[in-house]
C-alpha cells in the first residue's frame, strides 16, 4: 500500500492559479498511472486528470486547456497546475493510484490520498 499526501490547496479568486502536489511513500515509477480526482459537495468523485507511466495524459473536458498534470521523479510527486480557476472548480481534490487503465472508474483505485480543499471564490 502506498501513502499519498496532497498539498497546495486553499482559497483563490476566480481567474487565479494553484499548484497541487502529491507526495508518494513509494517510488512513483512503480505505478502504471497516477491521477487527480475531485469531489464537490453533493456530487460524485470524478476524474480530473491522469498521467500514465509512458507520459500520456488525459483530462476531463471541463479542465482541458486550463489544468496540467505532471510527474517529478526527483521529488517523487505528481503535480496538478491549475490555471484560470472558476468557482465550479471548487472541490476536495484527491491524488490516487488507479489499478488499471479505466482511470475514470473510481471503484478501481489502489490508493487514495486524504484530499485537499480548493475553493475558488471572490
Amino acid at each position: 500500500q502506498v501513502r499519498l499526501v496532497e498539498s497546495g490547496g486553499g482559497l483563490v479568486q476566480p481567474g487565479g492559479s494553484l499548484r497541487l502536489s502529491c507526495a508518494a511513500s513509494k517510488s512513483i515509477s512503480l505505478f502504471n498511472a497516477l491521477g487527480w480526482y475531485r469531489q464537490a459537495p453533493g456530487k460524485e468523485r470524478d476524474l480530473v486528470a491522469a498521467i500514465s507511466s509512458g507520459g500520456s495524459t488525459i483530462y476531463a473536458d471541463s479542465v482541458r486547456g486550463r489544468f496540467t498534470i505532471s510527474r517529478d521523479y526527483a521529488k517523487n510527486t505528481v503535480d496538478l497546475q491549475m490555471n484560470s480557476l472558476e468557482p465550479e472548480d471548487t472541490a476536495v481534490y484527491y491524488c490516487a493510484v488507479p489499478m488499471g487503465t479505466s482511470y475514470s472508474d473510481t471503484r478501481l483505485i489502489r490508493s487514495w490520498g486524504q484530499g485537499i480543499q480548493v475553493t475558488v471564490s471572490s
